[in-house]
């Protein structure tokens, strides 16, 4: 073995490769991913997580139910090209994965491989780190990568976060949230997390 296979990436990238360092054309150039984990490229590391629990797919379908509902029911629904749970989103040399994008206003050429997301979603988890990575890091890479708005789904504080700009907005549980970007799309986050419940 010289020392260039040493240096090489591996041909398949699994949880053993978390804290890899990878350049974003290796990350890129990976076609094989072991399936059920999370991946992204952060400051030429790559972070190998677990997929998400229930308490936070469960909101997130739900979500894109109800995003699939506005635009085939609502008059302004065709404004909403598409959305997607974990969705990667290329953020400078960073590689992050978004709970869910929506992209909006893209027309009949809308790429959601190449499109930057309108809006990016994230549903905070609990310890300190990510908590600090979805507030803070990720409203600044977002920001710079051209989302014009990302939300922060907090299931603990239930409380929604909207970043537009330098304008934050934190809206309660109880109160339905209405993006400009999605005219006629009102979001209550108490009737989101209800379908995070068991039954």
């Amino acid at each position: 073995m010289t020392l260039a296979d040493l240096a090489a990436p591996p041909p398949a990238l699994g949880p053993e490769c978390n804290g890899m360092l990878l350049t974003p054309a290796e990350y890129d150039a990976v076609e094989d991913w072991e399936p059920d984990y999370r991946y992204e490229l952060v400051n030429g590391v790559l972070i190998v997580a677990p997929p998400p629990g229930f308490g936070e797919r469960s909101p997130n379908d739900y979500l894109g139910h109800l995003l699939y509902r506005y635009q085939e029911q609502h008059p302004s629904g065709s404004c909403l090209n598409g959305t997607a749970p974990e969705q990667e989103i290329r953020c400078g040399e960073n590689r992050r994965r978004a709970d869910r994008a929506i992209w909006v206003g893209h027309g009949a050429a809308f790429d959601p491989d190449s499109d930057v997301p309108s809006i990016a979603i994230e549903f905070v988890s609990e310890s300190s780190r990510d908590r600090r990575r979805d507030y803070v890091d990720k409203r600044a890479e977002y920001a710079a990568a051209g989302v014009q708005e990302y939300w922060v789904i907090d299931r603990f504080t239930r409380e929604l976060t909207v970043f537009r700009g330098d304008d934050v907005q934190v809206i309660g549980a109880e109160v339905s949230y209405e993006s400009p970007l999605l005219p006629g799309f009102a979001l209550t986050l108490a009737e989101l997390l209800k379908s995070s419940l068991p039954r």
